[in-house]
């Protein structure tokens, strides 16, 4: 793949490692050996000795340099280079008023290719991966390595070149690195998702931010789900810079107090008592008032801190369960949702311990919350092991948003699950569609047979809750029976329950009618 040209320093560096160590240097080293005893005799023979094979010695290490700037990938640049030879373009494109593209590239699965293969067989569909990149673009373009399952394109200046020309090369690309690679027999199948930036959109005035603004839009893409392409705009920009500000003040809200657990009741379909509370976070901020989960909890994803986060709701879900047995209110249980990534801490196990002795209580008040597709997609061992050594510690484990991801029976029972939350999808409107009952009917019919426990989640209105009661679900949880709130209204709330189910009528061994 030919190169843009290159800096002064580089040709000098070039010219001078090809007159050292080409054919041509060795065709002339006798007579240059000559040269130097007939004008100093020979002292100069013996100096010219010397010195001539370190110049040639010398011109290897800086052929070897050049070479260095391309990766084992055949032709692929790497990072340094790559970025070096971008400037160039960039400056080179705003000085003749061309018009350019960077795309940043991210290959989606290559985790799994290593844990279901082995190294080398990610390495080869790497250098595949690269060939039919260069198979893709002109001679004159350039392709970089930029991490482990990432590559960058930079586009020769041309005088045409718009939004939707990009987005054809982008879909190329996509499409050429998505066929199935074959190695060693087996065909593997990949995702790939582009986030490109023409440069006059750079929102920068170099090449260094021309790629960070292709990187920001890959990374949008990403967020989109796999095998998307976006395009660079200044409303990323914004968001991007609103995001780094938003982790900035997350990590100082989390040491502040103002981001606590709001607690929503579990009642149970049968009698209509209690059976727990759901721990949720949410974020009071002092300005802003209160800002939804979905708004920070990405944020404190992206600053990695959702351990910290995990620690915080811990401890006051366990504070608020010491307070109510003080008041002498009866909560059997508290949720608390735990994200792979704390899943899978090797101390996880310690940390729970310690938090359960130092507040004195018992294991099987706690219920863990495992989202399905944690359960559904992981081969971590880790993981595994946490989960099922939490169920031996005797925690409760509950498997949250069931039927949106694609956890197989064997899962259920490998992890031990002690009850199944049915996703509010499945909950919406069940009491007028006939689907909808018959997919809940399935789940819990699926569930007795296990021996496992149900909770219906997103229950709002009250004929879904009598439809869910009627077809045998244990326990309701949503707006239509409370709205989280913070610790100071459960108190009341409880009281105002209990008062309630005082004046239901008993009939049929204590069913609530």
């Amino acid at each position: 793949m030919a190169i843009h040209r290159l800096s002064g320093l580089t040709q000098l560096r070039q010219s001078f490692a090809a007159l050292l160590s080409g054919q041509a240097a060795l065709a002339f080293l006798p007579a240059l050996t000559l040269l130097a005893f007939w004008i100093g005799g020979e002292m100069a023979l013996i100096a010219a000795s010397a010195a001539l094979p370190l110049l040639f010695l010398a011109g290897q290490r800086f052929s070897g340099n050049s070479q260095a700037h391309q990766d084992a990938l055949g032709g692929i640049l790497q990072r340094s280079a790559f970025e070096e030879l971008t400037e160039q373009v960039f400056q080179t494109a705003h000085s003749r008023g061309r018009l350019s593209a960077t795309c940043f590239i991210a290959l989606e699965g290559l985790d799994q290719i290593i844990e279901r293969h082995d190294q080398t067989a990610a390495d080869t569909v790497l250098r595949q991966s690269g060939e039919r990149l260069q198979g893709a673009l002109r001679d004159d373009d350039l392709i970089g390595k930029m991490g482990e399952a990432r590559f960058a394109v930079c586009t020769a200046p041309v005088r045409q070149l718009d939004l939707e020309l990009c987005i054809q090369l982008a879909g190329r690309l996509q499409s050429a690195l998505e066929k199935p690679f074959f190695v060693d027999g087996v065909t593997i199948y990949l995702t790939a998702s582009v986030g490109f930036c023409l440069n006059t959109r750079t929102p920068g005035g170099d090449g260094a931010a021309w790629l960070a603004a292709a990187a920001t839009a890959l990374r949008s893409a990403q967020r989109r789900g796999p095998s998307s392409i976006r395009a660079f705009s200044d409303q990323m920009r914004r968001e991007t810079e609103s995001r780094a500000e938003r982790r900035e003040e997350v990590a100082q809200a989390l040491d502040s107090g103002q981001i606590q657990p709001w607690f929503q009741p579990q009642i149970s379909t049968d009698t209509g008592q209690i059976t727990g509370f759901e721990a949720l976070a949410r974020w009071n901020h002092p300005v802003q008032g209160m800002i939804p989960p979905s708004d920070f909890l990405p944020a404190v994803e992206e600053a990695g801190l959702l351990e910290r986060l995990a620690e915080v709701m811990m401890y006051h879900a366990f504070a608020a369960l010491k307070a109510w047995d003080g008041s002498g209110t009866v909560v059997p249980q508290i949720g608390v949702n735990f994200a792979g990534g704390e899943l899978a801490n090797p101390r996880l196990i310690d940390k729970i311990t310690w938090e359960l002795d130092r507040f004195d209580l018992p294991p099987d008040r706690l219920a863990i919350e495992v989202l399905e597709t944690v359960v559904a997609s992981t081969a971590d061992d880790v993981i595994t092991r946490n989960i099922n050594a939490l169920r031996k510690l005797g925690c409760r484990i509950d498997l949250d948003d069931f039927g949106t991801g694609h956890a197989s029976i064997a899962s259920i029972r490998r992890f031990s699950v002690s009850r199944i939350k049915i996703d509010r999808s499945f909950v919406m409107k069940a009491d007028r569609d006939p689907d909808q009952q018959r997919m809940i009917s399935a789940i819990l019919t699926m569930a007795e047979r296990l021996g496992i426990e149900t909770l219906a989640e997103g229950v709002e209105t009250v004929g879904e809750h009598v439809l869910l009661a009627q077809l045998g679900c244990d326990h309701v949880q949503g707006f239509g029976i409370a709205r989280p709130m913070p610790f100071e209204q459960t108190l009341d709330w409880i009281a105002r329950h209990n008062a309630k189910l005082q004046d239901v009528p008993r009939i049929m061994n204590g069913r609530a009618t």
